[in-house]
């Protein structure tokens, strides 16, 4: 599974593919979609699951650009939104409130918190008890 996104929008897919691979135990790589074509996009290939978060009006259409390059290679698209996005045969969109743009990553994290957390349970992990994830960071 891969998670696209550009500007702050990348920060959040990060967090997103750590979350699943704490809880899931799915393998996932976020990329900043700016760079996909430098190499990521050659790992694309039909049924994968390609997870965009776009927030930033000014970056809309680049984004757009990125998820009709992995829907050409046969991904699954999911796309986390707050702008009003053309209809560009997405699979899914979950759309968010539209807010400060500092409060934004906050908005759009939850929504990918929630899938880690479906798949997890439907695996039927338990994901208050991920294996070998630490609350407490030693310091020595």
């Amino acid at each position: 599974m891969f998670f696209l996104g550009r500007g702050t929008d990348y920060n959040t897919s990060l967090e997103g593919s750590l979350k699943l691979k704490e809880i899931s135990y799915i393998h996932s790589e976020a990329y900043a979609a700016g760079e996909l074509k430098h190499g990521p996009i050659a790992l694309i290939e039909n049924g994968i699951t390609v997870i965009s978060i776009i927030t930033d009006s000014s970056l809309v259409e680049k984004s757009i650009s990125n998820i009709q390059e992995v829907i050409t290679r046969g991904a699954k698209t999911l796309v986390v939104t707050n702008q009003n996005l053309p209809n560009a045969n997405f699979d899914f969109v979950i759309n968010i409130p539209e807010t400060n743009p500092l409060i934004s990553p906050i908005l759009s994290v939850i929504p990918l918190q929630l899938i880690s957390y479906y798949i997890s349970k439907n695996k039927g992990l338990d994901v208050d008890k991920p294996r070998n994830l630490a609350k407490s960071v030693t310091v020595e």
